[in-house]
């Protein structure tokens, strides 16, 4: 049977490792997608303490601009005088002089007990509000660890299944390769017949009269593009200056 590994460079990008602590491609491209589902409820979020500041400062200065206090004096005095010395001027003067008042009067009232009195949120109670949308946030940017272990779960209660998945695995594997080698053929010999753009030509001649600069001027594999090193093979046919890295070699 025809051996999948090495893998070549473009297969590793779709592949998760469970080992590797970094967050990999196909997981980096599902954690951004439950990050922007958060993004409804961080808008929400700041929707509502927005609208709760706004209130708060409207009714601050209600409370603030808004006080009316009211003075209120009265003075009254009454008196009634009988003249005479008569019996019925006695009389009268013993029953209307009741009447004889002096009133004084000073009223002092506002509308302080119809006037709002907001209470701010504070820094904490803001920051109590956001720490649930942050922790959510954390989940999904730590949720593709626990993630892995869903294939190694699956394959212990279904190994029948999880072989069958590996054969198809296999052998589409299998199916993209021998496709990718082909386009990659075709695509080096349209290469190959086309004329050098005058840098490449340059390059070449650098490095075949100054075997020095190689260090510099480094060339990449033709077929994925990663840079030179000593494991590089070049083609045999002396007339092509194609190099390929191990893999694709």
């Amino acid at each position: 049977k025809q051996t999948l590994l090495p893998l070549l460079k473009e297969e590793v990008s779709s592949f998760i490792f469970p080992c590797k602590p970094a967050v990999q491609r196909p997981e980096r491209q599902h954690m951004v997608m439950e990050l922007l589902r958060c993004i409804p409820l961080l808008l929400f979020l700041l929707f509502v303490c927005g609208l709760d500041h706004f209130i708060f400062t409207v009714l601050s200065v209600i409370q603030n601009h808004s006080f009316i206090e009211y003075s209120y004096q009265a003075s009254h005095h009454l008196s009634v005088n009988v003249m005479g010395t008569s019996l019925m001027a006695q009389l009268l003067r013993g029953t209307i002089g009741a009447l004889n008042t002096s009133f004084e009067s000073e009223m002092e009232t506002s509308n302080l007990v119809c006037l709002p009195r907001p209470t701010g949120m504070t820094r904490q109670q803001y920051l109590n509000t956001c720490l649930p949308l942050g922790l959510l946030a954390l989940l999904c940017l730590a949720q593709v660890y626990p993630f892995r272990l869903r294939r190694a779960i699956a394959a212990f209660y279904f190994p029948k299944r999880e072989k069958a998945r590996v054969l198809f695995l296999y052998n589409k594997l299998l199916r993209q390769r021998k496709n990718f080698l082909h386009l990659q053929r075709a695509r080096v010999a349209r290469q190959a017949r086309q004329p050098p753009e005058l840098g490449t030509v340059l390059l070449r001649w650098c490095r075949r009269h100054w075997p020095w600069l190689r260090r510099c001027l480094r060339q990449k594999c033709t077929l994925c593009g990663s840079a030179e090193t000593p494991q590089h093979q070049p083609c045999p046919n002396p007339e092509c200056f194609a190099l390929y890295c191990e893999s694709c070699w």
